[in-house]
């Protein structure tokens, strides 16, 4: 399994990204999908999670109402709609499949992808 991350950048406070993750020798159908980031100097956090039965997604709290997860299973790609950015939003973001989140923590997570950097600045 592989997974590729791409679409970060450079970006000022208030701004747009998406990110897209596209998974190789797997069937997005069947594979929950989250998101991670790691700033620096910081522990790596869980982003969202896009289940796969049942089409239920997670957010950190400190992104909802401004991230989006979602899945295009045709092209086994999942995206990050990131609105709203902030400066404490700078990170490497990675993608992970499977994940399952129970009360804040995360399980899962066999195949992780390369991370891309983004980071939000004026």
């Amino acid at each position: 399994v592989q997974l590729q991350a791409s679409g970060g950048g450079l970006v000022e406070p208030g701004g747009s990204l998406r990110l897209s993750c596209t998974a190789s020798e797997l069937t997005l159908d069947y594979y929950s999908m989250g998101w991670f980031r790691q700033a620096p100097g910081k522990e790596r956090e869980g982003v969202s999670c896009s289940s796969s039965s049942d089409g239920s997604t997670y957010y950190l709290d400190a992104v909802k109402g401004r991230f989006t997860i979602s899945r295009d299973n045709a092209r086994n790609t999942v995206y990050l709609q990131m609105n709203s950015l902030k400066p404490e939003d700078t990170a490497v973001y990675y993608c992970a499949t499977p994940c399952t989140v129970l009360d804040g923590t995360w399980y899962g997570m066999d195949y992780w992808g390369k991370g891309t950097l983004v980071t939000v600045s004026s």
